[in-house]
């Protein structure tokens, strides 16, 4: 991954996924939380609110933690 400096200005490639090896953990953990039915995280929040992050994306943190 590349970071730039110019000018005061911070430039960051626009698709930081092709920084990310394609045998890494982290897409492992990805692709096994998304196949997980919705159902599954439904039944954990049920209501109240809207959530600040989605569920299956602070699972994949936990996991990966």
């Amino acid at each position: 991954m590349y970071i730039q400096y110019t000018m005061d200005q911070l430039y960051l490639p626009i698709d930081l996924e092709e920084d990310i090896p394609q045998n890494h953990l982290v897409r492992i953990v990805n692709t096994a939380v998304n196949q997980l039915s919705d159902s599954i995280f439904a039944a954990a929040y049920p209501g109240g609110g809207r959530d600040s992050y989605h569920p299956k994306m602070l699972t994949k943190i936990i996991i990966y933690a």
